[in-house]
């Protein structure tokens, strides 16, 4: 074989794997729904928006996080510059060179969606709607002026139907928060809503938690998330003598487990851990605990103990 036919080859071999490996890394509707779809129900639970329509939304505005603009800039909802100080990007949309916002993560573009539809007047009135009126809302966006398409609502419901986003509706509408969050405004419709203006919510053992901050204090996490002065101590085993938010690096938002995930069944017991520390590291509440290892509630494991966590 000729040197120039064993390069012609190799660039060949080249130029095919790169193909191979962006058409696989592309992500397809159920992979963009299954990474998404706790983010567009939290927009729920805490603004109101449906996140049936969050979801049609970012799917169908960034091409399931494929687009050009989702790539680069991870907008995902397409939305343009406006009043925006962050960074920007130019994009050829309505008309060529259009501005747009770029965020720093996903995540980002998520929370700026939410404040962007609870922020502005002439979104009111789609809060007057049920929160699982995802046809309402389709037309509802359409008829305010968020995109351009005449199909648009069709499309969004469309998606909704086709992948039974309304499912994640129904999980949504079952909690309160927003409802809460939306009563301390100053006027209906008004009023701005960012539901994830300071901490970034994790899961552990499928329970939401957020790290803890040099500023926060208890009552202010408890107030962001729309909680309650007790649920906050409740939910991650604090008793009166709780010290301060920053003596944790981290606290649940929401009722601990009573097992330990399947693929941890048990803990090492290190030098000086307790039985608080275990819980919080695993998500799973310290009464099931003591209840599953047949401790009386408020002795302390030793070290090399295995505390069974299921």
């Amino acid at each position: 074989m000729s040197l120039r036919v064993f390069l012609s080859c190799l660039l060949f071999l080249f130029f095919f794997s790169g193909l191979s490996g962006q058409s696989s890394s592309r992500l397809s509707p159920q992979d963009y729904i299954e990474k998404y779809n706790e983010w567009a129900v939290m927009n729920m639970t805490r603004t109101g928006v449906p996140a049936s329509i969050t979801l049609a939304q970012g799917m169908l505005e960034s091409g399931n996080g494929n687009s050009r603009l989702a790539v680069e800039a991870n907008n995902h909802f397409g939305i343009k510059c406006h009043e925006w100080t962050g960074e920007k990007v130019y994009h050829h949309d309505d008309r060529r060179n259009e501005c747009f916002r770029k965020y720093n993560s996903v995540y980002d573009s998520y929370a700026d969606h939410a404040k962007f539809l609870t922020g502005r007047s002439r979104y009111a009135s789609l809060f007057e709607l049920d929160a699982t009126d995802y046809k309402g809302w389709s037309k509802g966006l359409k008829k305010a002026g968020y995109a351009t398409d005449p199909n648009y609502a069709k499309r969004l419901i469309d998606l909704i139907e086709k992948y039974q986003l309304y499912l994640f509706d129904e999980e949504g509408g079952s909690q309160t928060t927003w409802r809460r969050t939306a009563e301390r405004g100053t006027s209906a419709g008004t009023h701005e809503i960012d539901p994830f203006s300071r901490h970034e919510v994790h899961f552990n053992n499928g329970v939401k938690y957020v790290n803890v901050k040099p500023s926060d204090t208890f009552s202010g996490i408890a107030e962001e998330f729309g909680l309650r002065d007790w649920e906050l101590p409740r939910y991650n085993d604090l008793g009166a003598e709780r010290g301060k938010v920053t003596d944790y690096k981290y606290l649940y938002i929401q009722p601990k487990r009573k097992n330990g995930h399947p693929n941890h069944k048990s803990h090492l017991v290190r030098e000086n851990e307790t039985m608080f520390e275990i819980s919080q590291i695993y998500g799973v509440k310290m009464k099931s605990l003591y209840k599953i290892n047949g401790m009386p509630e408020g002795k302390e494991p030793r070290p090399g103990d295995r505390i069974k966590l299921r």
